[in-house]
């Protein structure tokens, strides 16, 4: 009886994407600050059930394999848990493979974006509840950057990828929403993630993957790409921030001001395995053709979330490298539960 009362006072918080790489640190971390936690999915194949087999029986957590483009049973969830926030995370986010197939980057990152509006429309016409919706995009909205500048939130749109653009459409879809229907909804801009659970078709994660299986790095071009990078972790306490005290209809970019080179990212990577005493002695860099389009540099300017919401990262470049490899050397059956998964034949990954 007790429990139940708990629980129908418990703050619900729906996480679209949550079996993804940061849809499930996101979802671990709101359980330790004890809201009641909806993971709605679809499973696709960046998704893995890996990611959260440590919550599966928390009694704080459901879990919904539901697409998001599916409105009339997202709506039901909706009307059913009664939210206090979402976070949506429900996204395909490889460039290679938006590159490949335009249409499923489409499908469920613009009209998967707009049915999930089109159910929070609804269902606040009909509920008084409170609710914030705060939709995770990305830094590559922004488009290449020159080496002096960083992109602010009042920098101009600039996507180069069919990903990168369906992602900007969606960021201008919400916008609308916000002031046509004057829904409660928040945009946030985040630089490159790394950390536990993600998908080995990403960078460094791809890196560990080549060390363990003393196979050569691939790098794009000439390795000289910049980057910034922030620890997943981080990212999830900013989205949380947000969520509590962001304003309605703003957009927070989410950085650490942090930039490396591909090149430079893969001798960290090297440099950690020697320290960890691992047999990397085969392990060597190649270089293959660069993707199309491929944009140089990506740089947030983080001012605002940093003094507006007073949040900034925690967690060093050189320390979430090591935290991340560790996790991957104590983690290796991640690998295998992802290895029929693994596909990307400019980066050489092993179908």
């Amino acid at each position: 009886i007790y429990y139940t009362f708990f629980l129908k006072n418990m703050k619900k918080i729906i996480v679209t994407g949550g079996s993804g790489f940061i849809g499930s640190n996101l979802v671990k971390l709101l359980l330790k600050k004890n809201y009641f936690v909806i993971n709605i999915d679809n499973l696709s194949y960046s998704a893995n059930p890996y990611n959260l087999k440590t919550i599966v029986k928390n009694k704080n957590y459901k879990f919904f394999k539901v697409d998001i483009n599916n409105r009339k049973k997202i709506f039901n969830i909706f009307n059913k848990y009664k939210p206090v926030g979402i976070f949506n995370l429900a996204a395909e986010t490889h460039v290679d493979r938006s590159i490949d197939d335009p249409k499923t980057f489409i499908q469920s990152n613009i009209l998967g974006v707009y049915n999930l509006l089109q159910s929070v429309k609804k269902y606040l016409l009909l509920n008084k509840n409170k609710l914030r919706l705060v939709h995770i995009s990305t830094d590559e909205v922004y488009g290449d950057i020159p080496k002096s500048k960083r992109s602010s939130e009042k920098f101009p749109y600039d996507p180069s990828s069919p990903y990168s653009a369906s992602k900007a459409s969606a960021d201008h879809l919400i916008k609308s929403f916000v002031r046509t229907y004057k829904l409660p909804l928040i945009i946030s801009n985040c630089c490159n993630n790394y950390g536990p659970n993600q998908f080995p078709e990403k960078l460094i994660p791809k890196i560990i993957y080549n060390i363990v299986n003393n196979i050569p790095l691939p790098i794009y071009g000439k390795g000289k790409n910049s980057r910034e990078w922030i620890y997943v972790k981080d990212h999830c306490e900013a989205l949380i921030k947000i969520f509590q005290k962001g304003k309605i209809g703003e957009s927070y970019n989410v950085g650490t001001n942090e930039n490396i080179q591909n090149i430079d990212m893969a001798k960290k990577l090297i440099q950690i395995a020697k320290l960890k005493n691992f047999n990397n002695k085969k392990i060597k860099l190649i270089y293959v053709k660069d993707r199309p389009g491929h944009d140089f540099r990506y740089a947030l300017d983080s001012n605002k979330i940093k003094k507006k919401l007073n949040w900034k990262p925690k967690v060093s470049l050189q320390k979430g490298l090591k935290y991340t490899y560790e996790w991957y050397l104590d983690n290796l059956n991640y690998f295998s539960s992802v290895s029929k998964k693994l596909y990307d034949k400019r980066l050489g990954l092993k179908k």
